[in-house]
């Protein structure tokens, strides 16, 4: 694991690269047209959907969390079983991955208030594109959006916190492309729908892998305490 901590200051550059890059750019406006009809003033995807909602939002939202639950149950009650006792340190790993990346992200949205796509004017909303770095005149404020980054996605990109389980090269593309093909449907949901553009998702998985480094770092360095903690 070790060699992954390396990669943090690149990581952090990337994210850097990332925010900065989208907002000088116009990717975000090109790639959301696909996504809206300004004839019929429509998305792609009809947000009131059930079954589009079940598959991509709800449904997976909950399955994500029952089985985030079952690891942190099996941390608890089940880790005297060979798999859990193995594996302790990366589902632990896994585990504070999948609580810290999106209550980051969601944090991240407090500060930021970026309107969605469906919230500006040029997509039939009522707001003004406001810009990541602009600042507005003392009798303006940021509208109360919390778009920025995509927290839905966040679920998803904090499991590639899983790569961490084998050392196997094959293993791990299998876990990565899994876990993209996860965050990257759910996120193209939301695009299709008019919630995110895609830098709201490119900087949510690039954040992500980011924190999942951070952690796997702190529970490197207090592993020793972790065992005697959970081995009680």
């Amino acid at each position: 694991m070790s060699r992954y901590l390396y990669s943090i200051p690149l990581v952090f550059i990337a994210l850097i690269v990332a925010v900065i890059g989208f907002e000088l750019s116009s990717i975000d406006s090109i790639v959301q047209e696909f996504s809206y009809n300004s004839n019929t003033q429509t998305w792609l995807v009809d947000s009131s959907d059930p079954m589009w909602d079940l598959i991509f939002y709800s449904g997976i939202k909950k399955i994500f969390i029952i089985g985030i639950l079952f690891l942190l149950f099996s941390l608890i009650f089940l880790r005297r079983y060979k798999w859990v006792s193995n594996n302790l340190k990366v589902l632990i790993i896994v585990v504070l991955s999948s609580f810290v990346v999106p209550l980051t992200v969601g944090a991240m949205k407090d500060l930021t208030n970026m309107p969605c796509p469906n919230q500006l004017v040029e997509y039939d909303g009522k707001y003004q594109h406001v810009g990541l770095f602009e600042k507005l005149g003392q009798e303006q404020q940021r509208p109360m959006t919390r778009c920025y980054p995509a927290g839905h996605a966040s679920g998803g990109f904090s499991l590639l916190s899983l790569l961490f389980l084998t050392t196997i090269i094959r293993r791990k593309k299998i876990i990565l492309a899994m876990v993209m093909v996860l965050g990257w449907s759910t996120a193209s949901y939301k695009m299709l729908i008019g919630d995110h553009f895609l830098s709201h998702t490119v900087v949510t998985m690039i954040l992500a892998w980011l924190i999942i480094l951070l952690i796997v770092a702190v529970v490197n360095k207090y592993e020793t305490l972790f065992n005697k903690n959970i081995s009680r």
